[in-house]
């Protein structure tokens, strides 16, 4: 499989916006990943993107964001690390949140725990591998990866001063009756544990999504393209308000206009309430039926060697 951006420090066995031109399928180069995940300070994009915040917060603290659904495919226990691609293949993406609190003027949430979670290029979640994400696509297993069956494209990160936190991963895919999404907790109260977060409370859960056009043009690439079937687009999609920013919909830099399988920077900024506490159960316009897996998902826990599922599971 073309593209793997792999951490051979996990095996899968060992523990268990806007882009131009149309390009044709084909393998993501090594260099792709090293464009969209450098971390070397702050870049132009960067820039641009805190500038734009900067002044739609000047003229008054944005709207709280409404908490939509966690779905059916959270787990606990997910690790704290940046980079929670463990070796799956896809187009590179390099997401940048900022966690502000929207009821004190829209200061920086220093400490926040921001988990996010989401399916690789095939539609399949870590931990539920042999659920149908509808359509055609292989069997999960046979991406020929290194990736853990039980922790893939799930982590944890702790925000800064600035309320910034940064994860390396990979664009989703998509599984029926779902648009193109990752879904996120936002976290406060709690101390890194074990690898893991501990205690605290959730004060926000919600869904990131990609604008229709940019989707639809991955998902012409490797390895996306061997899961054929119809994809959900925005307007039709059963979490999705149609709100933009404020419903979770990410501002998307392509690193290289001209090529979008070099990868993806998505920029949102997350309002919350830290004194808030949200069961994951969904509320307001996004809630929603998000949660039904597609045919053939699980209905009980994951493996007895994942981690522990959550109740909604």
């Amino acid at each position: 499989m073309t593209g793997n951006h792999k951490d051979k420090s996990i095996t899968r066995r060992r523990a268990l916006a806007v882009t131009g031109g149309t390009v044709a399928a084909g393998g993501l180069a090594v260099a792709g990943y090293q464009a969209a995940f450098a971390d070397t300070g702050t870049t132009t994009t960067d820039t641009s993107a805190t500038a734009s915040t900067s002044a739609s917060e000047s003229t008054g603290c944005m709207t709280l964001m409404s908490s939509v659904t966690e779905g059916p495919y959270y787990l606990d226990g997910a690790l704290v690390r940046k980079d929670i691609t463990e070796g799956k293949s896809g187009v590179p993406l390099t997401l940048r949140l900022t966690v502000v609190d929207a009821t004190d003027g829209c200061t920086p949430v220093k400490g926040a725990a921001v988990e996010i979670w989401h399916c690789d290029a095939w539609g399949y979640y870590s931990g539920y591998t042999t659920a149908n994400p509808g359509g055609s696509a292989p069997a999960e297993s046979e991406d020929g990866s290194t990736a853990n069956d039980n922790t893939y494209l799930r982590g944890y990160q702790i925000a800064n001063a600035n309320g910034v936190v940064k994860f390396e991963t990979i664009f989703p895919g998509w599984y029926t009756p779902r648009t193109c999404h990752i879904h996120l907790k936002v976290h406060t109260g709690g101390q890194k544990e074990d690898g893991t977060y501990e205690g605290g409370k959730v004060n926000y859960t919600g869904q990131l999504f990609f604008a229709d056009d940019i989707a639809e043009e991955i998902f012409t690439l490797e390895p996306y393209s061997k899961h054929s079937g119809s994809y959900t687009t925005l307007d039709d999609d059963m979490v999705y308000d149609g709100g933009g920013a404020s419903s979770g919909l990410l501002t998307l830099k392509p690193v290289k206009k001209a090529d979008p399988s070099k990868g993806y920077k998505g920029f949102l900024t997350v309002a919350i309430d830290p004194d808030a506490e949200n069961t994951g159960a969904g509320s307001g316009g996004g809630g929603g039926e998000g949660g039904t897996p597609p045919s053939g998902a699980p209905t009980g826990t994951p493996p007895s060697d994942a981690p522990s599922a959550s109740a909604s599971s």
